[in-house]
């Protein structure tokens, strides 16, 4: 295959992992925009069946803290694309790179006002930052920065598990969580400026947690991903076939052992809250990693679903918000104010159904357009000029939301 192909095809698997992490995202994230008692770490009282709980547990065991993951990992390694692309054109990447994190800035922020306080953008904003002062830091440095920061997570973990054991208090009762649960349900399904103000105060309750557990372990993801851009691992993934194996041996082995240890915690309490953190903390990105390792080797027998999801991740942003914008309209009062009035089944099913829309929707799109919508506007933030909006074939300058 001609180096170009080669390109080409590179560029359409990670479009189509990104995809694939959309997906995996939506169906973690629905809980959340579905319920006030999952926001406050809670079931939802009012599904409590064995369908109920078998739903939940599979989506912790196999979902949650996994796909965000892979979803920074991309997003490290797409920096690695756009730092390229910048060198070719001899573009200064510094102010370009700067104002795209203003930009993702600002849509994280009306995001999380208006739609979703758990976004993830604002965090990709100040996690770039620390990207670009690391961007002349080595593969090898780069895997062992991140393999510190996960630890250093995990410690602190530990040591809020070692408080807990001897008898410190580092978590709200259950009243306490029963009561924050209600009150959010309540201002989620009332009118707009109730639905503002409450993402406004639960922002203001997780901003800490954001800034000194999501913050680290994104960047742990993107510098694992800065690593393989760095060392143009997915350029030939058939060269790599024994570094893949080895993933999908430890990830599927270590990482569901400690996703079990986590699921554990979460929903059973016969593990500590914080000790199951800790252990999903350390083996989540090895789960992860086993996905993206088994996606990647499958994906050459199954172009059809390869190209089914290149589209969505091609306009991997325009995806992120709309999955949010229809959540919101089907549970809170933006629209049919469904908060806590859904199963956890239902709200799979639910979630599937968005997606296979999204798929849908976005190859309609990208027939006439070269970008998603939300792309078009962060692009024209990037380059301060307005974006061609042709449909062409230069995949060279796909990257991460």
């Amino acid at each position: 295959m001609p180096d170009a192909r080669l390109a080409a095809a590179r560029i359409a698997s990670v479009d189509a992992l990104r995809g694939f992490s959309l997906l995996g995202i939506l169906v973690v994230n629905i809980a959340f925009l579905a319920s006030g008692y999952r926001m406050a770490g809670m079931a939802e009282p009012g599904f409590d069946s064995s369908l109920d709980w078998v739903v939940r547990w599979l989506v912790t065991l196999f979902m949650e803290n996994k796909f965000y993951l892979l979803f920074s990992f991309l997003f490290g390694y797409s920096f690695t694309l756009q730092l390229d692309s910048a060198v070719r054109q001899g573009r200064a990447f510094v102010p370009m790179f700067l104002r795209r994190l203003a930009g993702l800035l600002l849509i994280g922020l009306a995001h999380a006002v208006l739609l979703f306080p758990g976004d993830i953008l604002t965090t990709y904003a100040f996690v770039g930052i620390a990207l670009l002062v690391l961007r002349r830091i080595g593969p090898k440095t780069a895997v062992v920065l991140a393999v510190l920061l996960t630890l250093m997570l995990a410690l602190g973990f530990l040591l809020l598990a070692l408080l807990a054991m001897v008898g410190l208090d580092t978590s709200g009762t259950v009243a306490e969580g029963t009561a924050e649960a209600a009150r959010s349900d309540t201002a989620l399904g009332g009118m707009f400026w109730q639905i503002i103000s409450e993402h406004m105060r639960k922002l203001s309750l997780i901003v800490l947690l954001r800034v000194l557990f999501q913050g680290p372990a994104v960047l742990a993801a993107c510098l694992i991903g800065l690593a393989v851009g760095k060392l143009g691992a997915l350029r030939n993934l058939s060269a790599h076939t024994v570094a893949l194996r080895r993933l999908q041996w430890i990830g599927f082995t270590v990482g569901l052992a400690g996703a079990f240890v986590y699921t554990q915690s979460a929903w059973n309490h016969t593990v500590n809250k914080f000790l199951g953190e800790a252990v999903d903390l350390v083996t989540a990105p090895l789960l992860a990693a086993a996905y993206a390792a088994t996606f990647l080797r499958v994906l050459p027998y199954l172009p059809r679903v390869g190209r089914a999801l290149a589209a969505p991740g091609r306009m991997a942003l325009s995806n992120y918000l709309g999955q949010s914008l229809i959540c919101s309209l089907i549970f809170t009062g933006y629209g049919l104010a469904l908060v806590d009035q859904v199963s956890p089944g239902a709200e799979v099913l639910i979630a599937l159904g968005i997606f296979a829309v999204q798929v849908l929707y976005s190859h309609w799109w990208l027939k006439g357009h070269r970008y998603g919508p939300v792309e078009w506007v962060l692009r024209f933030l990037t380059y301060w000029r307005r974006p061609t909006g042709e449909r062409h074939r230069d995949r060279n300058s796909t990257q991460a939301a």
